[in-house]
């Protein structure tokens, strides 16, 4: 007699067959010990299973006996069930009556088979992100309501690493964007007279498009990238796991601090890449097209309406909250393999970059036509 708690299992030997008397409470609490034992059983002889003791059924108990019943079976040995009630038996028919079948996997059969896999993948993966954007503003709400458990001091570590160790990179970046716009504008402008038209190109392509957009480009490659490694590594040594466990949300601690750091700081960064863009250009007007450097800075004044600069500055939140957020997003899709660290920090800069860039037509479009 083996017992585990209400549920019994007796085991009759005879000479031809065997007998399981299964007695008791037959459900999830009670089964462990009755799954040892038909797991050591040495089969020898077929079997009946007489299940009229029992006093309740759940799945669980037909799941384990199902289970071992075909066990049985597929070892050559016939097996039988005896004294079931009606309702023991309705369970077991609603779940076995219709077997189970492996569905074949289909094989790949040309470019329409990829392009509809690609396009389920797709719309499964867009259907993911917009369940973590809900999870990750309900948590940013009631951050709100409840501003102590926000994590200012790892706001402020971010805005270093994400800001002020960018600054080189930037400022080499704009200042050769600077140089080029005006090397190329020079060249078609001269044709015409028209050197001094360099300022007003310079300032305004620079403020209001090419310094947002190559700022956000190059903090795509280098902070996106290192959120998405940061929280991927962290979640291949089981850190994220850890931190639920602990009670602690992964959205207050890892997504909202970098993406609140990257909003305060790539506005900063573009008004700097503003500077050092147009300093670029200063210089290149002035030696090529022998303009002052005080002629170019007073015909800057007349050239530039302050809106150009508004619109700069303002889309850098906007690409700040799609950098950080895909970037968080592809760091927790990580598996727990080192191969898809490096797979996702790719996704992640290739899908920033896109994303940075449909951003700026959509406000390009926008204000087209408002005419601003």
């Amino acid at each position: 007699m083996q017992s585990s708690s209400s549920a019994t299992l007796e085991i009759v030997n005879g000479v031809s067959k065997t007998i399981f008397k299964c007695g008791g409470a037959w459900t999830l609490n009670y089964l462990r010990d009755i799954a040892l034992t038909l797991e050591a059983y040495p089969a020898a002889s077929s079997i009946t299973w007489d299940i009229s003791d029992i006093t309740e059924l759940d799945s669980a108990g037909v799941a384990l006996w199902h289970l071992y019943y075909r066990r049985f079976e597929n070892m050559g040995f016939f097996s039988e069930i005896i004294g079931g009630k009606e309702e023991y038996l309705q369970l077991y028919n609603l779940l076995y009556s219709h077997p189970q079948k492996d569905v074949p996997i289909p094989k790949d059969t040309g470019w329409l088979f990829r392009l509809g896999k690609e396009a389920y993948l797709s719309l499964q993966g867009i259907s993911i992100f917009l369940k973590f954007l809900g999870e990750a503003f309900t948590v940013l709400l009631y951050s709100l309501r409840h501003p102590r458990i926000i994590r200012y001091r790892s706001i402020s570590s971010h805005i270093i690493t994400a800001g002020f160790d960018a600054l080189p990179i930037i400022a080499v970046s704009a200042f050769l964007i600077g140089v080029v716009v005006a090397f190329q504008s020079i060249v078609q402008l001269q044709k015409f007279g028209a050197d001094i038209l360099i300022v007003d190109m310079i300032g305004i392509s620079l403020t209001r498009e090419l310094a947002p957009l190559i700022t956000a480009i190059v903090i795509a490659g280098r902070s996106g990238s290192a959120f998405t490694a940061q929280i991927g590594a962290m979640k291949m040594t089981q850190e994220i796991d850890a931190m639920k466990t602990m009670g602690f949300h992964p959205h207050l601690f890892l997504v909202w601090p970098r993406v609140i750091a990257l909003m305060i700081v790539l506005p900063l960064l573009i008004f700097f890449a503003d500077l050092v863009g147009i300093f670029g250009g200063m210089v290149i007007a002035s030696t090529q097209s022998h303009l002052s450097y005080i002629e170019f800075i007073n015909r800057l004044q007349g050239a530039l309406p302050i809106k150009h600069f508004i619109i700069g500055i303002v889309k850098g939140p906007f690409f700040a909250i799609l950098i950080a957020m895909t970037g968080t997003y592809r760091g927790f899709q990580v598996s727990a393999n080192t191969e898809s660290i490096g797979q996702y920090t790719t996704k992640s800069v290739v899908t920033s970059i896109f994303l940075v860039i449909a951003c700026d037509a959509l406000f390009s479009i926008l204000l087209t036509e408002l005419k601003i």
